[in-house]
């Protein structure tokens, strides 16, 4: 991607050219069960809106880390696969986004799924690999089944069994008033860092959950990408799953370590870079600071459909044309927003305005308000007269494609989250899309998070149709 200032604005806006998808694909594990009934798509009125998000989250590991694939199908005997869900499990390489397969690894860096006994090779990881196969089939037949039993008795971790159950009888329960049942799910987990000894081996592992839900006679399918930490010990000839430890970062309040490093004095003016920086790129404008320019009669339309369509194809992944954060969620939003044509506010001063420049030489400079969650929350229920602005509602049924959903998850009013609305389910509900635990058109009340709470508030923000 180019790397002069103020292309991010072109890049934003170019639809019919999407940027390439990432070399080196990481290969991964699955394992899958599918439902019987074609999944069809769905409008506002009656089902979710569908927009397939192209490519595939991409990103060689580092040398010494070890992947390893596997592919494992378990189908329920009453079910007969829908072609949806054939093109999930089909092992051709193929990702479901779209993109051209991938090179086929080697078969030497395959584990074969058979029914033929297989020699382990002294060193190879096979015991303690099957070990970790078996707990992503567990981990898949309960978001399948929504009942954690198995998976909580394989586990000899009683915290984390405990934290399961909560959070999957929540599921349930959500899942039961809503209407809606799971009608297939498949898991792939991919190795991101592994460390081996003699007895005990501790890996990173990324999940990657699909769930085919049914309402009202409807389908949709959300999805959804979480990473935890799992340490395992050898018990004679076999290997114990531990400790599970979910990596939590909707939690967590920082906004990434490069913002923290390059982090200025917020009283301190931005260097005179204006005049280059608004030659290419009309969104930086600040009508109150260059009354020369003209605001457009009726207000600049808000299109939400872009800002959706920019959402489901940046969800997994990050826009090179921005700076990607440890916590990305309301840096992601902000793009999905200016995307649907949203006019930034560009004031210089990282407590003004929403704003995004980029790196300026050795710094990277945006509004906080672009970037950290509790801050586009305070700016978007402000009172003003132009550019982005936002209505507060009282439910989530009031909000429409393009609106934000930020979350408190402890009640203490402070929001450390932020989602932007993309689809609805059949019930007129929200489905919305994020970016730090990557997840797309997931259910908006975030019950199925580890970061739910019974305290957690939600605050609304509706941004009208012309700004």
């Amino acid at each position: 991607m180019p790397k002069k200032e103020g292309r991010h604005y072109a890049a934003l806006r170019s639809r019919n050219v999407p940027p390439p998808s990432r070399p080196g694909q990481s290969a991964s594990v699955r394992a899958n069960t599918s439902g019987s009934k074609k999944s069809r798509g769905a409008g506002r009125t009656g089902a979710a809106v569908k927009q397939q998000a192209t490519g595939a989250r991409s990103g060689s590991a580092e040398k010494d880390f070890m992947e390893q694939t596997e592919t494992v199908t378990s189908q329920r005997e009453d079910k007969i696969p829908s072609p949806e869900h054939r093109s999930l499990k089909a092992d051709d390489n193929t990702p479901t986004g779209g993109t051209q397969a991938k090179e086929r690894p080697k078969l030497s860096s395959l584990l074969q799924s058979t029914s033929l006994p297989r020699k382990p090779s002294p060193g190879d990881g096979a015991e303690w690999k099957s070990s970790l196969q078996r707990y992503v089939r567990l981990f898949n037949r309960t978001e399948s089944e929504q009942n954690a039993r198995d998976l909580s008795q394989y586990v000899a971790d009683a915290l984390h069994a405990e934290r399961l159950q909560q959070r999957t009888d929540r599921l349930r329960e959500r899942d039961l008033l809503r209407g809606a049942i799971p009608a297939g799910s498949e898991t792939k987990a991919e190795l991101i860092r592994v460390n081996e000894s003699a007895g005990e081996v501790s890996v990173l592992v990324r999940l990657h959950v699909k769930r085919k839900m049914e309402q009202k006679g409807m389908y949709y399918m959300e999805e959804r990408q979480e990473t935890e930490r799992l340490w395992l010990k050898r018990d004679g000839q076999d290997w114990t799953v531990l400790q599970v430890e979910p990596v939590v970062s909707e939690r967590r309040p920082r906004y990434g370590i490069s913002a923290q490093l390059h982090e200025q004095d917020s009283d301190t003016q931005l260097p005179e870079e204006t005049e280059s920086m608004l030659s290419g790129s009309a969104p930086y404008l600040n009508y109150e600071l260059m009354p020369g320019f003209k605001r457009w009669k009726g207000g600049i339309p808000y299109r939400r459909e872009l800002a959706a369509a920019y959402a489901d194809r940046w969800w997994n992944e990050g826009n090179p044309s921005f700076e990607l954060f440890d916590v990305n969620c309301t840096n992601y939003v902000s793009q999905c927003i200016f995307a649907g044509n949203a006019p930034m506010n560009y004031t210089g001063r990282r407590e003004s305005g929403w704003w995004y420049k980029g790196r300026a030489g050795n710094r990277e400079n945006w509004s906080y308000s672009w970037a950290v969650a509790n801050a586009m929350a305070a700016y978007l229920s402000a009172a003003r007269k132009g550019g982005l602005r936002a209505v507060i509602v009282s439910s989530a049924d009031e909000l429409q494609l393009g609106d934000v959903i930020a979350y408190d998850w402890n009640g203490e009013g402070r929001f450390q989250h932020t989602t932007i609305v993309t689809a609805f389910d059949s019930a007129g509900q929200p489905l919305v899309n994020a970016n730090t635990v990557p997840s797309r058109h997931r259910y908006w009340d975030y019950r199925d998070s580890y970061a739910w709470t019974s305290g957690t508030k939600y605050r609304f923000f509706h941004i009208p149709d012309l700004l």
